[in-house]
């Protein structure tokens, strides 16, 4: 009985100080409890947003990627060709390929592009073919499902490093629309959040071949209105004072990208301004260290989301280090470090639905549950005192253990509590009450049957505990698909309701028992039991 006792009160202990922690004030309470018990978007306010993932720009990619290869490989293996150029995203054409080459082409593709297929058209009267790359149907879907894989968790990455809790960031929509869901609770900057998802964060370092002109007609002009081979004119994302930003001619091909980065921090640099320092990985350093190496005194551009933030010139070779500098803020520098270090998205995104949940309705949701709450905890707990008179003190008891358990998991887990959870929570009382009810009717069986009260207790909870497990059993099951297939709120619902029907568990039948059991042993001698 005293380590039945025993173990209670360390429970009771543990759930106390879960809750509220070791506050050395009434204001430290409060903070405590605020900070233990956290709120969802539909409770505390924040964002909800629906964002469309364009998944065909990294099929793009791959495609240019794979035509730039197939442009080297030729050449290395030196098979002439007319041209070599895309016609979309999934195909690429060569043209001009001679017969007798015609193999040595397919057995390239084979070799080197096993996710496309190739099929060929021969000019008889040129005596060359054109040879036709279609990437794979069943590769492009897998192509784009990855896509959207990455982006859910990049931004689940870019949201983590900016410290907010418990975002919820899913699929949304028909698979083929590849949507995202993100809700973040109690946001205080929109704005700055919402430019750090949608920023795709590409990082490319090119060598300037030419520049900066102060317009793209100069550019062009400088070259006899014809961009040089393997060269791309991009403009810097700032000008000068009241001039608009000036253009560079660059590699096409970057000496390096984001995806070869391991590391990014903001910093400063030599004249104490905000900078960002970034750290590369073998295969990256090796490259740079070999492209900056031969190209000393030339300009390098630190090429973002297609835009120039700087083209400094390189005075020596570099490897696994570098500094990119800019006219940065302290704000702008340490975002850059973040999305830089979460790494970029593989595809664009933009908004198709962004609300704010405002913390006043918030707050005016979470008036209404704990009001209901409140009214319908003390009206079950009157119904048991006046029902089942001094047994109904014993489920009250057993109740009001219930939610501090059931407060006290969500507090240690980290879950969040929405609408949806406080159902659960008030679902979970309705369903200790229906616990206790089963046991006291048992009880009250075996005594209307001439029973003692001893054996009528224990004959009450023994018939009563398999139909108590076969209900929550069948509930926790329910619960467990909701929390599968559901998001945000229908999760946070299963979350609660699971926590309180295994806490019930305990509490109806071991902590009921108990105080039957010491009841029992402090009543006189043909007593009757108060059920």
């Amino acid at each position: 009985m005293q380590k039945k006792i025993g173990l209670v009160a360390a429970v009771v202990v543990v759930c106390v100080l879960g809750i509220i922690g070791f506050p050395k004030n009434v204001q430290q309470l409060k903070e405590n409890v605020r900070d233990r018990i956290r709120l969802g978007l539909d409770l505390k306010g924040g964002i909800h947003m629906v964002l469309q993932v364009h998944v065909e720009d990294a099929v793009n990619i791959t495609s240019d990627q794979v035509l730039e290869r197939l442009r080297e490989d030729l050449k290395t293996k030196s098979i002439p060709y007319a041209e070599a150029q895309k016609t979309d995203s999934t195909h690429i054409l060569v043209k001009g390929v001679p017969l007798a080459r015609v193999q040595d082409v397919q057995a390239l593709a084979r070799e080197q592009f096993s996710d496309w297929n190739v099929s060929q058209a021969v000019d008889s009267a040129t005596q060359t073919a054109t040879l036709n790359l279609a990437l794979k149907v069943s590769e492009a879907v897998a192509m784009r499902t990855r896509t959207l894989e990455q982006a859910r968790e990049t931004i689940v990455r870019r949201i983590d490093a900016l410290g907010i809790t418990e975002p919820v960031v899913a699929d949304y929509g028909k698979p083929e629309d590849y949507e995202l869901v993100v809700e973040l609770p109690g946001v205080d900057d929109p704005g700055r959040v919402r430019d750090i998802i949608q920023s795709t964060a590409l990082l490319e370092l090119k060598i300037v071949q030419d520049g900066p002109f102060p317009s793209k007609e100069a550019a062009l002009a400088a070259h006899g209105g014809v961009l040089p081979p393997d060269t791309e004119l991009v403009q810097a994302e700032h000008g000068g004072e009241g001039s608009e930003p000036p253009w560079y001619i660059l590699n096409r091909i970057a000496a390096i990208t984001g995806r070869d980065l391991t590391g990014a921090q903001q910093g400063t640099d030599s004249n104490g301004r905000p900078d960002v320092l970034f750290t590369l990985n073998r295969d990256g350093a090796a490259r740079f260290g070999q492209v900056t190496g031969q190209n000393i005194g030339r300009l390098l551009a630190i090429v973002l989301d297609n835009r120039v933030v700087d083209a400094p010139v390189i005075h020596g070779r570099i490897t696994d280090r570098g500094e990119i500098e800019g006219s940065f803020t302290v704000a702008y520098a340490a975002d850059l470090a973040l999305k830089l270090r979460s790494g970029a998205l593989p595809a664009s995104v933009t908004p198709l639905q962004e609300e704010t949940v405002g913390p006043s309705l918030g707050a005016d949701s979470i008036r209404h549950g704990v009001i209901a709450s409140i009214v319908g905890f003390f009206a079950v707990m009157s119904f048991m005192l006046i029902y089942y008179r001094g047994a109904g003190i014993n489920a009250d008891v057993a109740l009001v253990l219930n939610l501090l358990i059931l407060v006290a998991a969500l507090a240690y887990f980290g879950a969040v509590l929405t609408l949806p959870g406080i159902a659960g929570v008030i679902l979970t009382v309705g369903m200790g009450v229906d616990s206790n009810v089963l046991i006291f009717e048992r009880i009250r069986e075996e005594l209307r049957a001439g029973k003692a009260v001893g054996a009528a207790v224990v004959g009450g909870f023994e018939h009563a505990f398999k139909t108590i497990i076969d209900t929550h059993v069948t509930t926790v099951a329910s619960a467990a698909i909701l929390f599968t297939f559901g998001t945000g709120p229908i999760r946070g619902f299963a979350v609660t309701l699971t926590i309180g029907l295994v806490a019930n568990l305990f509490t109806s039948v071991f902590v009921s028992r108990l105080i039957f059991d010491y009841g029992l042993s402090s009543r006189q001698k043909g007593e009757v039991l108060s059920i």
